[in-house]
Formats: structure tokens, C-alpha cells, sequence
């Protein structure tokens, strides 16, 4: 099925039966063609709408990785030190929780399961008597476009301290528009 990107057009109750009419408005005309002719005639459909989230680029996301691989040969560390401590430096991507001191080390190892860019910290005891505070960190994976970019801006920021090369600010802010295209 094919993912189509667009906006409600309209929203109405049938005071007869009380059921809700939603339309939506696509541009992609063809997608949503193709996409209505397969399912006409369906009784039942699973439809999933959401808030529109643009997604990053692989350009993007491959010179992140460029940049995490120069780090680590520089600091003679592993490319996943430096990737999960720069997930821990992007701003507004965890979440604080309180838990059980004998539940944290079970919850840290299905959250940090998720992925290698899903770090979960122990912070200590919490106020709360027999719990700790852990910071959950959640992966790139599902980063915006800010969060990304901050990403990229800390890792060049870096490398610049450590004099290595980087993407002239011009390319830079090129890979960066892509996203909003």
C-alpha cells in the first residue's frame, strides 16, 4: 500500500446514521487513485492518519555516520560510545523515569534492546523510597528534522575541535535543505 501524504479536507456527521465523514485532499492524484481503485469495494479497512513527520535524508543520515566513524578513529574509541553519547547530547529525546530499584536493570536492557542508539542511563535513587531514576533515551530512528540536524551540528562541532574535516557550511546546509524538500 502506498504511503500518501495529504491534508483533511472535510469533516461532517450524517444525521441520519450518525456516522462521521472524514475527506482528505492528496496531491500525489495517481498514488491515491491507484490506491482507492484497490481497495473499492472493500467492507472493512484499516486506515492509520497521523501527523505529518518529514523524514530525514539518507544523505543525512550516512554523514552522520561518516562524522561518528572519523570521531572514533580520533579518540581510538568505538563508533557506538560515540554514537550513543551523542544521542545523549541531542536535546528534548528522553524521558525520566522513576522505577523500581529491583525492576531497573530489566527495564534498561529492553530499552537499550531497541536499538544501539536507544541508551538508557541510570541517574540514582529517586526521591520516591526503593526507586531510581533512569533517562531513556530514544534512537535516531525516530528523530525530526531538528533533532537530526542538532545531531549532525554537535558530531561537526566535534570533529572541528579535534581538527578533522568536515563538510564546507555551504554542503552543509545543503544536506540540511533536503530535508525540507
Amino acid at each position: 500500500m502506498a504511503d500518501l501524504t495529504g491534508k483533511i479536507a472535510n469533516v461532517s456527521v450524517s444525521y441520519g446514521t450518525g456516522k462521521l465523514l472524514v475527506t482528505f485532499e492528496f496531491n500525489e492524484r495517481n498514488s491515491a487513485m491507484e490506491m482507492v481503485d484497490k481497495l473499492k469495494g472493500q467492507e472493512k479497512l484499516n486506515i492509520k492518519v497521523g501527523k505529518f513527520k518529514q523524514k530525514r535524508s539518507l544523505d543525512a543520515n550516512a554523514y552522520c555516520w561518516v562524522l561518528i566513524h572519523k570521531l572514533a578513529l580520533s579518540m581510538q574509541i568505538t563508533p557506538l560510545e560515540v554514537y550513543r553519547q551523542a544521542i545523549v547530547n541531542v536535546g528534548c529525546n528522553h524521558e525520566i523515569i522513576p522505577i523500581k530499584e529491583e525492576a531497573a536493570a530489566h527495564f534498561k536492557k529492553i530499552w537499550e534492546a531497541k536499538g544501539l542508539g536507544w541508551p538508557c542511563l541510570d541517574l540514582g535513587k529517586s526521591k520516591i523510597p526503593g526507586y531510581r531514576n533512569l533517562a531513556a533515551y530514544y534512537g535516531s530512528s525516530t528523530y525530526d528534522v531538528q533533532q537530526m540536524s542538532q545531531l549532525i551540528d554537535n558530531l561537526v562541532q566535534d570533529c572541528k575541535a579535534l581538527d578533522l574535516e568536515t563538510l564546507p557550511p555551504d554542503k552543509l546546509a545543503l544536506l540540511k535543505e533536503e530535508w525540507d524538500a
